[in-house]
């Protein structure tokens, strides 16, 4: 990822917590005593896999400089869009690209950004860049073996490799300057190692296709938690970068909203469960449909407590647009459930 550190919220520290707490056994061996060789072809063959997926993909994966920081990108279209992280280009007036077969910097402009999952858009215009092949990441199976590329710590067209760690999961990263912090739904984790810098890279699978942007990597209070990193799906770039390309705003997030403001986490005092606070409504947004009003606190969505505006995002990025779900709200020291059939998420 780039420069600015970001973590994985607390539900997936609770699986660091638990996986480190692991302890491994002895490597089985066959009756006779002696470990078993992995065959001299299995591995030749292994190898020369990596190095034609790395061929293959790595002209496609630049490096991205701004003057707040620096990350990578992956080249979507023939035209020189470049997908890379929100993150990445938050707050910047000026990006370079440099491509990871070398050369010069090229100037770049902004095309768009989608700041609530973590994505942007740069644009490069006449270099003939080639664009990467961008998979299905639905089709993804835990166990695959992928390849992470990008600039980390500025080290241009550096490779990781790893696994499948999981799929479906929701992370969140935290404010960092001029960047507010992103929820991303059905995230793709992976063993790949994940360092700063590396935001906005691919993520590849084995036939060469990119089928993520690696985003973020888990951490606790002493430092990274090695081998667990995050990727924004590549069915999510696919959906969010051309509306970018084209008017330069997402007006199809395909993400759920309540359709309101939230300015701070409430804590009550009396001991009754805490929440967040509503300071504004969106007009005919789903929220104000369902009765809620300003000064109301959001206490849980869908039996899930929102006891912080993560907590909240979180929630409802694991639920689809036009879903009806029950919100528990406090308003005048009473507690009451209403319905809420779900809105979309601004894009912009």
């Amino acid at each position: 990822m780039s420069k600015r550190r970001l973590r994985a919220t607390a539900p997936v520290l609770v699986l660091v917590s638990a996986l480190a707490g692991c302890s491994g056994g002895e490597t089985p061996r066959p009756a006779g005593g002696t470990t078993a060789a992995v065959p001299t072809q299995d591995v030749a063959g292994l190898q020369a896999g990596y190095e034609q997926v790395v061929a293959k993909v790595l002209p496609s994966v630049v490096q991205i400089v701004t003057d707040q920081g620096e990350g990578s990108g992956v080249v979507f279209d023939a035209d020189g869009n470049i997908v890379t992280n929100a993150h990445v280009v938050a707050g910047a007036k000026t990006y370079e690209v440099l491509p990871a077969s070398g050369g010069p910097a090229l100037p770049a402009k902004l095309v768009g950004s989608f700041t609530a999952g973590d994505l942007a858009v740069i644009r490069v215009d006449g270099a003939g860049l080639p664009p990467a092949t961008f998979g299905e990441s639905s089709r993804l199976k835990v166990g695959q073996l992928v390849l992470a590329m990008g600039s980390p710590l500025g080290l241009s067209g550096s490779v990781t490799n790893g696994i499948v760690s999981a799929t479906g999961r929701t992370v969140s990263s935290r404010e960092e300057g001029p960047f507010p912090g992103a929820t991303i739904s059905n995230a793709v984790q992976t063993s790949a190692a994940i360092n700063p810098g590396n935001s906005g890279g691919a993520l590849v699978t084995m036939d060469g296709s990119v089928i993520g942007i690696p985003t973020l990597s888990a951490g606790t209070s002493q430092g990274a938690a090695s081998g667990i990193g995050f990727a924004i799906p590549s069915d999510t770039v696919k959906n969010i970068a051309p509306q970018l390309i084209t008017s330069g705003k997402v007006t199809n997030s395909g993400r759920a909203a309540l359709g309101v403001t939230i300015a701070q986490t409430v804590d009550i005092s009396s001991g009754a469960p805490g929440g967040v606070a509503v300071v504004a409504v969106t007009e005919g947004g789903a929220a104000e449909q369902a009765g809620i009003k300003v000064g109301d606190v959001i206490t849980s969505v869908d039996g899930k407590a929102t006891d912080s505006t993560t907590a909240l995002a979180e929630v409802l990025a694991e639920h689809q647009v036009g879903q009806t779900v029950p919100v528990e709200v406090r308003r005048d020291g009473q507690t009451e459930e209403v319905k809420v059939t779900l809105g979309e998420l601004p894009g912009s």
